[in-house]
């Protein structure tokens, strides 16, 4: 592969990542405008997007298989091109079932981006952990422009501009993909640009077991708070704040852009130290960071947000980098599609999850407490990983990177 070859696919797939998040998480803001329009209320409009959130982790695991066994190139052109597809038609959408419909074809086609697009970026990136955090900072752009774009193509153009839109970039980056590679611009990887010592067999299984307990919760952590910011801002901050959904969704981007630049953080410590513990430290840091969360309200309501998504955006490198050292280039994609199927699919239990506490409750109180329960599990679980720290050490990365 050449230098050019790597660094289009590295942008392909760190664009790719930022698509994948902003279409999951236009819903979240729409459903305000949902509630006015249609008449139902948030707990009702709220679970239309459950059957799509299923199956953008669900449908990893599949999209895995077909990545391995057919490469990431045609994968990667039918995500781009379907998820614009089914954006658009969503945006055509008449009545909740309709909705239910759209969201579901969008979640389908999302799911091929992660075990597709991040096991194509680990195989093309000469420095690993760099390239994960230069993900995280391309799909933490998505979750923070989400709210943005949603909230302000709703305020100037209406609700279904807000998924016709960002459906019509989607499938323009797709067709400039395609051309690329029947051009030779992108060429199929042949093998990891940044090889690494293979794991024992008995540390693979280890590592599996325990990354399926700890990806689980990290990804309840997270569906639970995306879907929930957007709300608890609109009732916990001064109306002038947060009146509008522009309001909102500026106040949500600004969370989730400061804890962008965390990925960056955790890519460094991933190349530089025991992945294990910087792994597990943040989610140390968030439990009491949850138990303030249940109460907060106003601006330190905000600012514990942005900390929750810095502790949480950390460990993303760390975990993609434990994942691809424990398994074999040969299966790859079909691991990152179990990772996405435990952390976005069985996760999107998070959906019901916040409709049912709000529906009982009227706020978020048991939901952050909840949550700080999920943390505590995952670190208790995360102690049993393989120690990665001598490998860490020991490990050789000659090959210069390419510009990232």
């Amino acid at each position: 592969m050449t230098n050019r070859s790597a660094r289009l696919s590295l942008g392909f797939s760190l664009v790719g990542h930022t698509y994948a998040h902003l279409v999951m998480l236009l819903f979240p803001v729409v459903v305000l405008a949902l509630e006015k329009e249609w008449g139902l209320p948030f707990g009702d409009l709220l679970p239309l997007s459950l059957a799509g959130t299923i199956l953008f982790g669900s449908a990893a695991l599949p999209a895995g298989w077909l990545g391995d066994r057919f490469g990431a190139l045609g994968m990667m052109v039918i995500y781009f091109v379907g998820t614009g597809v089914a954006c658009v038609a969503t945006g055509f959408a008449r009545t909740p079932l309709e909705m239910a419909l759209g969201l579901a074809a969008i979640g389908l086609f999302a799911a091929i981006y992660h075990p597709v697009g991040v096991a194509w970026l680990v195989q093309v990136a000469a420095r690993r952990g760099q390239a994960l955090g230069w993900s995280g900072v391309f799909g933490n752009i998505g979750v923070a422009a989400a709210a943005v774009v949603a909230g302000a193509l709703i305020d100037f153009a209406g609700w279904r501009a807000a998924f016709i839109v960002p459906g019509m970039v989607c499938v323009a980056t797709g067709l400039l993909l395609w051309l690329g590679v029947k051009l030779g611009a992108v060429e199929p990887a042949k093998g990891d640009r940044q090889p690494e010592a293979p794991a024992s067999r008995d540390d693979m299984i280890r590592a599996f077991i325990v990354l399926s307990v700890t990806m689980l919760c990290a990804g309840l952590i997270f569906q639970c708070v995306s879907v929930t910011l957007p709300k608890i801002f609109a009732e916990r901050l001064p109306a002038e704040f947060a009146g509008t959904a522009t309001q909102i969704g500026a106040l949500v981007s600004i969370v989730y852009v400061i804890a962008g630049a965390a990925q960056l953080v955790g890519g460094y410590l991933s190349d530089r130290m025991s992945m294990k513990w910087s792994y597990l430290t943040s989610f140390v840091l968030q439990v009491p960071v949850m138990l303030y969360m249940a109460q907060a309200s106003g601006w330190t309501l905000v600012a514990g947000a942005a900390l929750i998504s810095v502790l949480g955006t950390t460990v993303i490198p760390a975990e993609s980098g434990l994942l691809a050292r424990y398994t074999p280039l040969k299966w790859r994609s079909t691991a990152f599609g179990i990772k996405f199927v435990l952390s976005l699919g069985v996760s999107a239990a998070g959906v019901p999850l916040v409709s049912y506490i709000y529906a009982e409750t009227g706020d978020f109180v048991w939901l952050f407490y909840i949550l700080a329960g999920c943390a505590f599990t995952l670190v208790a679980a995360g102690l049993w990983l393989p120690g990665d720290r001598g490998l860490r050490a020991a490990q050789a990365s000659p090959v210069a990177a390419p510009a990232e």
